[in-house]
């Protein structure tokens, strides 16, 4: 096995006890609560961790973009749910080749998009289908429990089509808004007389509160396996949590409270989150990543006993948001108590379309 100190830098460091810890604790949490576990893969785009969910008790995987999905497949994952509109006629063409392979469902939010699902999947094998709620994220999503039940019955009636359910993603910290509005949802699908197989929610700040998703009956947490400043700032995790890190090197220290690293937007993602900074770094708490350029990540080290960093010194930095990290290098590296266990490429890293 290889010191940590001996690769390379920039590099993604991935803890495997904490992988683990994490899995494990929200599938037993869901377990309790009585919730199926559909966990994102878009987070660590690595099949290896969909697999150690679903042996752990997950349904299955769900994915954000085909490409992921492929990827996945081709892993030998069965089971999934892919949250986005699938507009087009080359992406329905990879959709139906996908849907021979292995059980998959989406989600509609309009005619339009239930129509060209129909047109594809007519006369074949049929396609599972979720509607889209928004909740309050206001992102996609139908706008109110009544459009549900009329985009329900236009799935129900295409031909090629079955409805499944309801999926929707609630704005962090609006758990209780998101679970009345699919109460009411479910109430007037009863009422009609539909069953509603399905209703899936979200979301890694909310975690903990998985329990008070209402109707639901499956939660897609993502960022939970690796956790991140934002999840520790959300109060979804704490800082031994996180899982993900990036090693970066000081390459200089122009002046005394000013140190630059060779971790830049291009290492550390420039999300933001609504926090004050790109990262934070275990091995100098007092230390603030207050700057990216592209190449360049700019350290305020004035609060750091004796200058914090030198100049040739890697440190442990944890991001704002692991998802978008993972989808900057090509490999990761697994690590455990210190040591590396092994260097492992991004599967579905740049899998966007």
């Amino acid at each position: 096995m290889t010191d940590i100190l001996d690769l390379d830098t920039p590099s993604v460091l991935i803890d495997l006890d904490r992988v683990e810890a994490n899995l494990k604790r929200v599938q037993d949490f869901a377990d309790q609560s009585g919730l199926k576990l559909r966990p994102h893969i878009k987070t660590h785009k690595l099949p290896r961790f969909a697999q150690q969910a679903i042996d752990l008790g997950a349904v299955g995987i769900t994915v954000q973009k085909l490409g992921e999905a492929e990827v996945f497949a081709d892993a030998g994952i069965t089971d999934m749910l892919l949250t986005f509109n699938i507009i087009g006629a080359i992406k329905l063409a990879r959709l139906k080749a996908l849907n021979d392979r292995v059980t998959i469902r989406v989600v509609a939010d309009s005619t339009e998009c239930v129509a060209g699902l129909s047109t594809t999947f007519a006369g074949g094998k049929p396609l599972g289908v979720l509607v889209e709620c928004d909740t309050g994220m206001g992102r996609c999503g139908v706008q109110s429990p009544t459009a549900a039940l009329e985009l329900a019955r236009e799935i129900i009636a295409a031909p090629g089509l079955e409805f499944h359910g309801l999926m929707t993603y609630p704005a962090a910290g609006k758990y209780q808004q998101a679970a009345a509005w699919l109460a009411e949802a479910k109430a007037l699908f009863d009422a009609a007389g539909i069953a509603v197989p399905i209703i899936t929610t979200g979301g890694t700040p909310d975690i903990w509160h998985a329990d008070e998703a209402g109707v639901a009956t499956e939660y897609r947490p993502g960022t939970y396996i690796y956790m991140d400043r934002s999840q520790v700032a959300a109060g979804a995790a704490s800082y031994d949590d996180c899982a993900l890190t990036v090693l970066a090197t000081v390459v200089s220290h122009p002046t005394p409270g000013r140190a630059i690293i060779d971790a830049g937007s291009k290492a550390l993602t420039s999300d933001l989150l609504g926090l004050v900074g790109h990262g934070y770094i275990p091995a100098y708490p007092d230390a603030k990543v207050v700057g990216l350029s592209e190449e360049h990540g700019t350290l305020d080290v004035s609060a750091c006993v004796n200058g914090g960093p030198k100049i040739g010194e890697q440190i442990a930095i944890i991001p704002n948001h692991c998802c978008p990290v993972t989808n900057l290098f090509d490999a990761v590296h697994l690590v455990r108590d210190g040591k590396l266990i092994e260097t492992v490429p991004v599967a579905a890293r740049g899998r966007v379309a």
